[in-house]
């Protein structure tokens, strides 16, 4: 697939006020500062799309951008939030697992793990969540060119390992990126084109 139009659509804390049409929406979540922003603006091929920052915890808000007049991508807050009140990680909160448990346009959800560290608590957490409410995902392996190939083998292992002891029956489908270098774009970017071919053909 080629992304040839992205655009901002709508950004709101309210799933009830997100976009009506009956797209396949592919949504994006990760701890804060974990390379989203940068992540969705080499998958899209601009890099003013996404707001990147030096600054964690910069996306606080449910965004919307369609592409390619066919499908949404949706950028959601970081869970393991930068420095936010207790109140706003409530409210976080609650718009993030409205948005998983509500949203019926959502195809798949992409967790964002940054490959440079080893199994987190927090992002075995949020999976076996995303597990136990039924949202289909996969997960991105953020930041690879910041460590050795055999190092990113090793920490995915890792992972692997934590869910299998975890009662996954297989480790989730998942994909190894760089932003820096473009690495993973095309599988990433494949991955969605034939999930959104099958719904297409289906409708």
């Amino acid at each position: 697939m080629k992304i040839n139009t992205a655009e901002f659509i709508i950004s709101n804390s309210d799933v009830s006020k997100c976009p009506k049409e009956p797209l396949p929406e592919y949504a994006f979540i990760g701890r804060s500062n974990v390379g989203k922003s940068s992540l969705i603006n080499m998958l899209t091929g601009n890099k003013n799309l996404a707001k990147t920052s030096a600054k964690p915890g910069k996306t606080q808000l449910i965004n919307h951008f369609k592409i390619n007049q066919n499908w949404f991508l949706v950028d959601l807050p970081g869970y393991g939030y930068a420095k936010v009140s207790k109140k706003t990680k409530e409210i976080f909160q609650k718009f993030i697992t409205d948005y998983f448990e509500k949203r019926e346009q959502l195809v798949c959800a992409f967790v964002l793990i940054d490959i440079r560290h080893e199994a987190q608590k927090i992002d075995l957490e949020f999976i076996t969540y995303l597990g136990e409410t039924g949202v289909p995902f996969c997960i991105i392996f953020t930041k690879a060119d910041k460590i050795s190939k055999t190092k990113i083998e090793s920490h995915v292992a890792a992972y692997r390992k934590a869910l299998l002891a975890n009662n996954w029956e297989e480790m989730p489908q998942h994909f190894v990126t760089s932003s820096l270098e473009n690495t993973g774009k095309e599988k990433l970017l494949e991955f969605i084109d034939e999930i959104n071919d099958g719904i297409f053909k289906n409708n």
